[in-house]
């Protein structure tokens, strides 16, 4: 390389004696044709460099100069390079942490073999299936999955799982292992293999089989210390010690994005884990069994679908179980088959969280913008100051685009270092956004790893945060003429009218976008604020709900009412206690049950009701007011009068104001019984049944005294002791009854604040990106005002000189914030309003308009920008006109 630039300036130097030879031999001046040689010729050091880049191979040179004189500038400026980097930094992390989020629950494929050909099959619409429903997801029974494994042939493989919990204790307070019940063919047809020992094949679930049990790898790891040595060994689920025969593979967590299991047990196993020795097995109105297989070779979806519509017919007809609601049969007779893409799992976070997240990903992108113009901002000033340093590398030779790519280079290389530190910052920041969306009940598993679209993700911001914030500075910086600028003293120089112009728009951008951000973490704020403030109708201080099992203790189903009064009988009488009584469904728990009623005689006129079965005392525990008739007590046995007390929703909708103690009413046949009437002896205040927001709904309470009794149960207490003196007291109280009792607790303020989460996570993650954006927004004002105040130096000398006082100044400086105030304000509120639009679905008692979350945002980033303005403006006020008019 130094051999080529002797040579070539060998030749140029030749060229020149040529030149002035020829001139002088025109008779020309030798001192004259030397100068008017070299004007033709050219600037020397430019020829060298476009030669050199002509060659090729020198740019990888040019860039490693580029990247040490980057860093030296660095150096020199620790400051700007801090606060540059930390702002990449925690923009690329936020947004890198919400996409590993959203990528995990919406975009990663299972981690199975050949995900791309599992299939779900399902019924096309599950309108009129009835019975219990074990699960969220659409599911089939049973007997269904038997009659579709026996009929199908368009599939090779198919299998079934469902999910689950298996106490781990025998007694006592309760602890869970999360279950998964499969199918002889579902490890194989995944195309697992075992990370020690074997997993569940065909020979595991046959009818009548002893259960065995295939841990995952997380809880091996956990429990066992990641032992071959457990493989063998028995785990006790409930009163069951289950074999174990092996442990799945690392990463698989199972087929439902966001849960992992901890054990899995083939689906043959069900009846010895139930109450009465027959389980789910035979049951057809027990929904609670979900299939994927993979497609038989020569068929397609669509010749699948077919097939499975043609069978469906037989099939349901087949499968309708003998107890059935005729209301329902014809219904159940229509069902229809269906096959659906199962690449990547089921997921109830992807059903309730994907617009959330796409949202949040959304606002994060808007604080990287921000981030962005803040940097333009920096690196705009920092070519003002540096303008005389590229005047004179121009000068010298340097072309115009080898000064840009010295200007980008030092863009790219901030950038690089910012997403690094975002990359690192994301693994924190992801895990924290899961964890908002764990409760006390459940946990949130998903698998956050940087994949190939994570890392090209972050790779891309990187890239696209340098174009954005390094090219207009860079192009800017090389337009000033270098005479223009050498003529300049080193104080005086300034940058063109189009860099501040262009600092101006930046300034305008970051406003906009801050009132937007601001704007929807106040709506998020609100709409969190209004539902927690809901009045649920009772009383949630002080409550602790109960879950009380007592199977172990195989008490006959005659003895199981007495054996829940005993046990009711002794909570009661604990030292603290001021009220228990027990109930099915816990109020805000998300369970549910319902059903068609109509009044007596008249079921042309029926309507959609919530039940619940309570015993005595439940409606004066939870403060929920009794406004009419009675309470349930002894006279309400299994004998008597089926009778029921019902919400003042209730007695609205059956009728229509008048009083309805004393009415009779007729519920829907179920599954597990025929059509029933029921005499309404008490109305009670409206209250929450299942979820905080769906508004007020009819809702029947029932007497637990008069169905069949479980051999399980849960209760409400009320104390004004300590949530963990009562539970203590509790446990050792069932424990003095029978040691084999098991129990769990939930408080009830827990389970109101858990009903909340999703919405908790968008008001705390968009709060903190709008502080974010109103940080950043504080920065770029600030840089922009005070360099504002450097720049009219000159002029508020000479302002000041004539007579313009310190308030005089101070507003000139502060009329510059507020047009820049005033205008992004105006594009930021037409901002917010269609992004406010945009979220309408996810707002809870608020208008996506609303006035008081505008005109807060408003306020507030005025606030920030007299702060930002308030230190330069001072400065200003303090300049004195002698050593101000100095400058030049």
């Amino acid at each position: 390389m130094k051999d080529r630039d002797a040579d070539l300036r060998a030749e140029i130097d030749a060229h020149l004696k040529m030149a002035i030879a020829d001139r002088v031999a025109r008779g020309e001046d030798p001192r004259e044709a030397a100068a008017a040689a070299r004007r033709e010729l050219g600037n020397v050091g430019q020829i060298q460099e476009t030669d050199r880049d002509v060659r090729g191979g020198r740019w990888l040179e040019h860039l490693g100069q580029d990247a040490r004189y980057a860093l030296r500038v660095f150096r020199r400026n620790p400051a700007f390079a801090v606060v540059a980097i930390l702002s990449l930094a925690l923009g690329v992390g936020a947004n890198t942490a919400l996409f590993q989020v959203v990528d995990a629950v919406r975009l990663r494929a299972l981690p199975v073999a050949d995900p791309q050909h599992l299939y779900q099959v399902r019924l096309a619409d599950m309108d009129g299936a009835r019975g219990n429903f074990g699960t969220w997801r659409p599911a089939v029974t049973y007997p269904i999955w038997q009659a579709i494994e026996a009929r199908q042939q368009a599939f090779s493989t198919l299998f079934a799982w469902g999910t689950d919990e298996f106490s781990l204790t025998s007694g006592g307070e309760l602890r869970s292992a999360q279950g998964l019940w499969v199918s002889g063919d579902f490890f194989t047809g995944l195309g697992l293999a075992p990370a020690t020992g074997r997993l569940l094949a065909r020979d595991d679930d046959r009818p009548g089989c002893a259960p065995r049990a295939v841990l995952s790898h997380a809880y091996w790891q956990r429990a066992y210390g990641g032992s071959p040595s457990a493989v063998g060994q028995t785990i006790a689920l409930g009163s069951h010690a289950v074999e174990i025969v092996g442990v799945a593979p690392a990463g698989f967590l199972g087929l439902e994005v966001g849960r992992s299991f901890d054990v899995a047990l083939p689906l043959c196993s069900d009846p010895v884990f139930s109450d009465d020795g027959r389980g789910r097995l035979q049951a057809g109105t027990s929904w609670w069994i979900t299939m994927f297989g993979r497609l038989a070779p020569g068929w397609t979806i669509e010749r699948a679908n077919a097939h499975l519509a043609a069978i469906s017919p037989e099939l349901f007809k087949s499968t309708l179980p003998e107890n059935y609601p005729a209301v329902s049969a014809p219904k159940y007779l229509k069902f229809q088959l269906a096959a659906y893409p199962g690449g990547d799992g089921l997921s109830r976070l992807r059903e309730e969280y994907t617009s959330p997240l796409w949202l949040l990903l959304g606002i994060a992108g808007l604080v990287l913008l921000i981030a962005c113009a803040n940097l333009a901002n920096l690196l705009l000033a920092r070519a003002t100051s540096r303008q005389r340093e590229i005047a004179v590398r121009m000068g010298l030779g340097a072309s115009r685009g080898r000064v840009i790519r010295q200007l980008l280079t030092e863009s790219l290389l901030l950038a690089l270092i910012g997403g690094l530190c975002g990359a690192l910052l994301a693994r924190l920041l992801s895990a924290s956004v899961v964890t908002l969306l764990d409760t006390d009940s459940s946990t949130t598993s998903l698998a956050l790893g940087f994949d190939w679209r994570v890392l090209a993700f972050t790779a891309g911001l990187s890239l696209l945060t340098c174009l954005l914030f390094g090219l207009a500075p860079a192009v800017n910086a090389t337009r000033v003429g270098a005479s223009s600028v050498m003529r300049a003293s080193s104080r005086g120089a300034t940058s063109s009218r189009d860099a501040v112009g262009l600092r101006r728009v930046l300034v305008i951008a970051q406003v906009a976008l801050s009132v937007t951000l601001l704007f929807g973490s106040l709506l998020f704020a609100r709409s969190l604020y209004k539902i927690v403030t809901i009045d649920p109708g009772f009383k949630a201080d002080g409550v602790v709900a109960a879950g009380v099992v007592f199977r172990r203790l195989q008490i006959p189903a005659p003895q199981r009412a007495a054996f829940r009064r005993q046990l009711l009988d002794r909570v009661r009488a604990l030292p603290g206690v001021e009220s228990v009584a027990s109930v099915r469904i816990v109020p805000v728990s998300g369970d549910s049950s319902g059903n068609e009623v109509w009044l007596e005689g008249n079921s042309a006129q029926h309507f959609n009701t919530s039940f619940n079965d309570v015993g005595p005392g439940f409606f004066s525990t939870m403060r929920i007011p009794l406004v009419a008739g009675r309470d349930f007590d002894e006279r309400d046995t299994p004998e008597s009068v089926a009778v029921a007390i019902v919400n003042e929703a209730f007695a609205a909708k059956l009728a229509g104001g008048a009083p309805v103690v004393g009415m009779r009413f007729t519920r829907e046949a179920t599954p597990s019984g025929p059509e029933k009437i029921f005499q309404v002896i008490g109305v009670v205040k409206n209250s929450t049944y299942a979820d905080l927001k769906e508004g007020v709904v009819p809702v029947a309470f029932s007497a637990d005294t008069q169905s069949p009794a479980p051999g399980w149960m849960r209760m409400v207490m009320r104390s004004s002791l300590p949530a963990a003196t009562v539970t203590a007291a509790t446990t050792r109280a069932l424990g003095e009854i029978d040691p084999r009792i098991g129990v769990t607790y939930d408080l009830m303020t827990t389970q109101l604040r858990d009903a909340v989460v999703g919405d908790r996570m968008l008001a705390t993650l968009s709060g903190g990106f709008g502080v974010l954006a109103a940080i950043l927004t504080l920065v770029g004002l600030y840089g922009l005002i005070a360099y504002t105040v450097t720049r009219r130096t000159n002029e508020i000398g000479v302002r000041m000189a004539l007579g313009a006082g310190r308030a005089a100044i101070a507003r000139l400086i502060l009329r510059e914030t507020t047009l820049l105030l005033a205008v992004g304000a105006a594009i930021g509120i037409a901002l917010a309003l269609a992004g406010g639009r945009a979220a309408a679905s996810l707002l809870f008692g608020v208008k996506p308009t609303d006035p008081i979350a505008l005109l807060s945002a408003l306020a507030f980033l005025a606030c920030i920008a007299l702060a930002a303005s308030y230190a330069p403006a001072r400065r200003a006020t303090r300049i004195a006109p002698v050593v101000a008019l100095r400058i030049d």
